[in-house]
């Protein structure tokens, strides 16, 4: 009689790739949420874990997560801010890895985070772009490139180095704890990504993530949603002042990379 190999604890397994847990906040998203779960089942290179954050949602997320064999967390205080840190403390891969309810990645995007991390070790965090998936045909690709475009140049400015996109970013597990603490998670009325990328960036190195792997919605083109992210945008940057005005950040940050000069390379 021939036995089964043993499976393998991907959290304990010796001389592995590193293990990524990929984080989903969702609130009465159930129908898009669903096809973004579909999306991650498909993935070349599976996720160890796949937590979706239901924050008090009235229609099915949570069964729709619960169905796709999701770990299916609940944060009742409002935002997304709050629903993704609960993610990010609960995760346990080593690298975890961030998009919304409304996205859908290509069959290579774990492939690709993966690989952004081996070719620099020295990597923290990587941000890619995204495109379009519903909306008029012809406007997806320029109204994609002008909202990523015009999104990056100005917090380029702001912060002094590239920013952190919510539907297309990971970063290491390790880096997350080092910040957890700063974030503001309790407002609700921040982006959660942009606040990350001022503490992340503070201390650790932000990569670009090449391609487009990432599929999202128009809904920030839609009635009352663009209006309400730039009144979000403003905030989330106004909060972080007088320290993180622009020149007195940019000022720290340069002192900061001549006094400690390249980080060192991790060792395995």
């Amino acid at each position: 009689m021939t036995g089964s190999a043993p499976s393998i604890d991907p959290w304990t397994r010796p001389a592995r790739s590193p293990t990524t847990s990929v984080i989903i906040p969702v609130k009465d998203d159930a129908v898009l949420l669903a096809r973004c779960l579909r999306a991650l089942g498909a993935q070349q290179s599976p996720a160890d874990e796949i937590i979706v954050v239901d924050n008090d949602s009235s229609d099915a997320s949570a069964s729709v997560a619960h169905a796709s064999g999701a770990r299916v967390l609940t944060c009742l205080e409002p935002g997304i801010s709050a629903a993704a840190s609960t993610g990010y403390d609960a995760a346990r891969g080593d690298l975890i890895l961030r998009l919304d309810a409304d996205c859908v990645p290509d069959p290579d995007w774990i492939s690709a985070v993966l690989a952004a991390f081996r070719e620099d070790e020295n990597t923290d965090a990587v941000t890619g772009r995204a495109r379009f998936t519903d909306g008029p045909h012809a406007l997806r690709i320029p109204l994609a490139r002008l909202y990523l475009g015009a999104y990056s140049s100005v917090l380029r400015v702001t912060l002094g180095h590239r920013p952190l996109f919510g539907s297309n970013l990971a970063f290491r597990r390790e880096a997350w704890h080092s910040v957890r603490a700063d974030v503001h998670r309790g407002d609700p009325h921040i982006h959660d990504d942009l606040d990350l990328a001022f503490h992340l960036g503070e201390n650790h190195r932000i990569a670009r993530l090449p391609g487009e792997s990432m599929g999202m919605s128009m809904r920030p083109f839609t009635a009352g949603q663009f209006g309400r992210r730039v009144h979000r945008g403003f905030r989330s940057v106004l909060v972080h002042w007088p320290r993180d005005f622009p020149p007195v950040r940019w000022a720290r940050l340069l002192i900061r990379r001549r006094l400690l000069g390249p980080a060192p390379r991790r060792t395995r």
